[in-house]
């Protein structure tokens, strides 16, 4: 079977780059599904979970709070506002996370500040669901 590049990015790091069969996530409009020869596409993504399955077919998993992605036929770019390793991420650190982002939603003073504990309310919502899928949990 044929190999696309892959390479995730965010503004601190660069978080995997190689080959791979097949790459799934979550897109603006729905889940994702690309293999090597796509046809070229520049979409958003939402928060959620990144799957690589790479062309020594093991899997490798990245935790992405948005971003944009590139596709062209030979080559995935994603371009994530914040990434994080599969392995790296801590289900405590993010339930807490959540915790505050839900106390600052219900304490926020104005539209601004609504908005923006509403958006890291659905970011660590997010990766909580790709930890639990992650983990099989």
């Amino acid at each position: 079977m044929s190999t696309i590049h892959v390479d995730v990015v965010s503004a601190e790091e660069a978080i995997f780059s190689g080959d791979a069969k097949f790459v799934a996530l979550p897109g603006e409009a729905g889940e994702l599904g690309i293999y090597p020869k796509h046809a070229p596409l520049i979409t958003r993504i939402k928060p959620g979970a990144v799957r690589i399955h790479k062309a020594d077919d093991t899997e490798e998993f990245v935790f992405v709070a948005g971003g944009i992605l590139e596709v062209q036929p030979n080559v995935i770019t994603v371009l994530a506002d914040t990434a994080i390793r599969g392995h790296d991420l801590d289900e405590a650190k993010a339930s807490e996370a959540l915790k505050l982002a839900e106390e600052a939603r219900a304490n926020a003073k104005n539209e601004i500040d609504f908005a923006k504990a509403t958006s890291e309310f659905a970011i660590m919502a997010a990766q909580i669901a790709a930890i639990r899928k992650l983990r099989g949990k």
